[in-house]
């Protein structure tokens, strides 16, 4: 890897006795799409809003291109932002708004001209120009702010929750335009999101905060896949966990009881797992097998149908363990497992222990 772009070295924000963000390390590529992503008060905009200058860190430091940045005003950091509301100006036109932060830098007209025109081939909103935001949709709205964003063509672009306000076929629209406009400028976004879908979605990498710390780096698939912590297992993808034993353990694999007499070996451990521990095991419901008799020679575990879903192209199927734990499992519309499946059904659940992790 190249040096870092952008470096956040142990950056820590207190209000008073709150500790909103602590330790927080970071390095970031030139022309990387990265996310933070985590649920409300986990620190991902405090740690955004750092970097843009609207607040400073109690410790830490900010660096781009190995230069710090605390000393500098939001206004000089030649960071653009688009936030939540679009915070466009009612009163101006789009290319007014657009123009706005190159005549701040005293640009001369041609210029000006030449990247309004730019950016609205950019954002596909080329004879909007004369238009009020009032007149414009939502979407519509939050081009123009990107646009406004980018006009100057900044290093790093900085966006909060930009989206949230959005309907999901409006939202999945502009995440696919914000992707193929990152795409053509190659500029390096940091993008905070609380849906994990969108992080999936239009990341690089992703940044998983969890109560004012980063729990796990990685691109959407390594999350999702080799999750460090339960609560990134948790908070990307679907997930069910079971309680179960640890019966031997050499602190990356452990060998667990699910139940009365089911024996997993070799499963992935997290939180250094011992003999005699008792942990929860993680199991995707898209990654499970249902069987409506016993394989032999499997290591299956019986379950009794609660429920079943269609969801379109799946169905859900939720069953209850013989000690009372819920599992779902997620299958093909069609399977030949849920044909004439009913509730009340006794089933024979299988995995692979290599698809699953086990939490101490």
């Amino acid at each position: 890897m190249s040096d870092p772009f952008l470096q956040i070295r142990g950056i820590r924000k207190e209000y008073g006795k709150l500790v909103a963000v602590q330790n927080v390390d970071l390095d970031i590529r030139r022309g990387e799409f990265m996310t933070f992503l985590g649920p409300s008060g986990s620190g991902k905009s405090t740690t955004l809003y750092i970097l843009a200058g609207f607040e400073s860190p109690s410790s830490g430091d900010i660096l781009l291109n190995g230069q710090s940045l605390l000393s500098t005003p939001s206004h000089l950091r030649q960071i653009g932002m688009v936030f939540q509301r679009y915070t466009l100006f009612p009163h101006l036109t789009v290319g007014e708004n657009i123009a706005f932060p190159l005549k701040v830098r005293r640009r001369s007209k041609a210029e000006i001209d030449a990247k309004v025109r730019e950016m609205l081939r950019l954002v596909r909103l080329e004879g909007f120009e004369d238009r009020k935001p009032a007149q414009m949709s939502g979407g519509q709205q939050q081009r123009v702010a990107l646009a406004r964003a980018l006009a100057y063509d900044p290093p790093v672009l900085l966006m909060d929750e930009p989206l949230s306000a959005l309907d999901k076929k409006l939202r999945e629209e502009i995440q696919h335009e914000i992707r193929r406009i990152h795409q053509e400028t190659e500029v390096t976004i940091l993008y905070v999101t609380h849906d994990q879908e969108e992080a999936l979605r239009m990341s690089d990498r992703i940044a998983v905060f969890s109560k004012g710390v980063i729990d796990q780096v990685g691109t959407g698939s390594q999350l999702y896949a080799e999750p460090a912590t339960r609560f990134v297992a948790e908070f990307i993808g679907d997930s069910d966990f079971l309680s179960c034993a640890v019966l031997a353990s050499d602190g990356h694999l452990a060998d667990v009881r699910l139940g009365p007499d089911l024996v997993v070996p070799g499963v992935p451990v997290h939180g250094g797992g011992h003999r005699g521990n008792e942990g929860a095991l993680l199991l995707r419901p898209e990654r499970l097998h249902l069987h409506r008799r016993q394989p032999e020679n499997a290591r299956t575990l019986p379950v009794r149908v609660d429920d079943m879903t269609f969801l379109g192209s799946n169905v859900h199927v939720a069953a209850r363990t013989s000690w009372g734990e819920t599992v779902s499992v997620r299958l093909p519309f069609g399977h030949e497992a849920i044909s004439g499946l009913s509730k009340g059904d006794t089933v024979w659940l299988g995995f692979d222990p290599h698809a699953t992790h086990v939490f101490c």
